[in-house]
């Protein structure tokens, strides 16, 4: 009978010493889970930051761009009448007594409006921004001589993608002989909203 106490009590602490072990074993795993998980939560949120950084420096670019443009556009707005003998029109809305001006910068809008355009604003688009308020200055022959933001977006990327779809539409119709009768050059201004497609307003 003492014998078999002693097997029993041997059979229990040998049951408890498993268990202790299970438990240590579980516990050192639930460790190394929490460490991962750590050390992968930390990889993300350096990898968060090294990419805020890099579109923080190429939002600095555009805007280095886009103010060095800017500036030159003023720059040859602001030449005297005796050296720029340009005449300009400008459209301020989608109203004007010349009927003329008004047709030509509805088909300009349309161009780009109906053109697959939307795919190069889609993503910074998407960003919280304000509806841009965008003068595009067009030569007789349809080329472009400026562009410059009234109001901009917010966003950089918006702001230089607008500029590339401008561009990349270029040439645009030349101006109907009425038109060129009056004006060298025609200013439109118009506001840019974004849903599934650009509007120009």
């Amino acid at each position: 009978a003492q014998r078999e106490a002693e097997q029993h009590a041997a059979a229990r602490r040998e049951q408890e010493r498993q268990a202790a072990a299970q438990r240590e074993a579980e516990r050192q795993a639930a460790a190394r889970q929490a460490e991962a998980r750590a050390a992968a939560k930390a990889d993300a949120t350096a990898e968060a930051e090294r990419r805020e950084e890099r579109l923080k420096a190429i939002g600095r670019q555009l805007n280095e761009e886009a103010d060095r443009r800017d500036a030159a556009a003023r720059a040859a707005a602001l030449l005297p009448s005796s050296v720029s003998t340009v005449r300009r029109g400008r459209l301020l809305g989608r109203i004007d007594p010349n009927a003329e001006l008004v047709r030509y910068a509805e088909a300009w809008a349309r161009k780009i409006q109906l053109n697959l355009t939307f795919d190069a604003v889609r993503e910074p688009a998407s960003q919280p921004h304000t509806d841009p308020v965008v003068t595009v200055a067009l030569r007789a022959d349809g080329t472009v001589e400026s562009i410059s933001f009234v109001r901009g977006s917010g966003v950089p990327a918006l702001d230089e993608a607008i500029r590339r779809v401008v561009h990349s539409q270029a040439p645009y119709p030349a101006f109907p002989s009425a038109l060129a009768r009056d004006y060298d050059v025609v200013e439109i201004r118009r506001t840019w909203s974004f849903d599934m497609a650009i509007r120009l307003n």
